[in-house]
């Protein structure tokens, strides 16, 4: 008898020595906005870089919570563990009854001392240079924007990363569509970091393994950002892309693959954030990806003004605008593609956890 309650003592003192060595957390926001569009291009909650289906007279306005989110993460010795969901995009719900929408996977990731593993932002990504905008996120059309898994090493300012291979686009050759069962060699990013009381900037390098026509070639793009600190608290965040970048830049505004060719990209992002107090602060925006097979050619530009309520409560207001003036008559389409633009005002609110 003595024996067992001995153990159970012993359990109890190893349960709490483990509990004190392992910390658990939740964050996240609320966020609530309303938006109004007025052009003659599809109604979108979030401009991303994708293609216009068709021209339309468009005036809607839409108040919605669905960017709101939930993270949590558990930490154990040097071992860390992020999982993050949000609703957007979610096809389950609709504005007639409910608005329900099903909660979906941004991250789910390991770090273990210098490696993550995981769902998580792309090494081409620097998040530290997304604008502070509405829409959470700035122009995408111009922005270096993936969440994926990979398998990612840190040494000192150097990163390393194989990451998830997927073929966006389309390769007509023989009547052959495009396979993904192509897709057998990972990705591979190279960045370096560069940190100083400037600010940061990063350079990134991808290499990827593409099949356009059942040959596998290789594809070289690359990555300078940066967020510069100028007069005081003011900041300048800037992104520039060049290469064979494909779904890695602009959220669908350029392919990896179209006809048969290996796409190229070229797009600049540039946001001027001004204080103008103690609480109140606005961001200037422009961005824009051009793409040379395809001829793609979309922009978003625009400016906000926002203001903290209470310390984690941000209300914000932004007007802009969206433009699509891709080349239209291509030989090779089978039916001209629609251009258009969007002007949109959006007033968002969010409470951090």
């Amino acid at each position: 008898m003595r024996f067992i309650r001995l153990l159970s003592l012993l359990s109890i003192f190893s349960f709490s020595l483990s509990a004190q060595t392992t910390s658990f957390s939740v964050g996240g926001f609320i966020n609530a906005d309303s938006r109004y569009i007025n052009g003659d291009i599809p109604f979108k909650a979030i401009w991303d870089g994708g293609s216009v289906s068709s021209n339309v007279d468009t005036h809607k306005t839409q108040f919605s919570a669905q960017q709101s989110r939930l993270n949590g993460k558990i930490e154990h010795n040097d071992i860390k563990g992020f999982i993050e969901i949000d609703f957007v995009g979610s096809s389950q719900g609709n504005p007639i009854v409910s608005n329900s929408y099903s909660p979906r996977l941004r991250h789910a990731y390991i770090n273990y001392q210098d490696v993550t593993l995981g769902q998580t932002w792309s090494t081409m990504v620097n998040v530290a240079t997304f604008p502070e905008t509405t829409n959470l996120g700035g122009p995408l059309v111009a922005e270096a924007m993936v969440r994926q898994a990979l398998i990612r090493y840190q040494y000192q300012d150097w990163q390393f990363a194989l990451e998830n291979p997927t073929t966006y686009g389309s390769r007509i050759i023989e009547e052959h569509q495009l396979s993904q069962d192509h897709d057998a060699i990972p990705d591979v990013v190279i960045r370096r970091n560069i940190n100083g009381d400037f600010g940061n900037i990063s350079v990134a390098a991808l290499l990827r393994a593409l099949n356009p026509a059942d040959q596998t070639k290789l594809s070289l793009g690359g990555s300078i950002a940066a967020k510069l600190l100028v007069f005081a608290r003011n900041d300048l965040k800037l992104q520039l892309h060049y290469g064979n970048l494909g779904r890695y830049v602009g959220t669908s505004a350029a392919k990896d693959i179209v006809n048969g060719e290996i796409e190229t990209t070229i797009a600049a992002m540039v946001a001027y954030r001004h204080f103008w107090g103690e609480n109140w602060r606005s961001t200037f925006f422009y961005g824009q990806t051009q793409t040379q097979v395809e001829q793609n050619n979309r922009r978003h530009f625009g400016a906000n003004l926002f203001t903290n309520l209470a310390r984690n409560v941000v209300l914000g207001f932004e007007v802009g605008r969206y433009q699509v003036d891709d080349e239209v008559d291509l030989a090779w389409l089978e039916s001209p593609r629609a251009t258009g633009a969007a002007s949109y005002a959006q007033l968002s609110m969010q409470f951090y956890i």
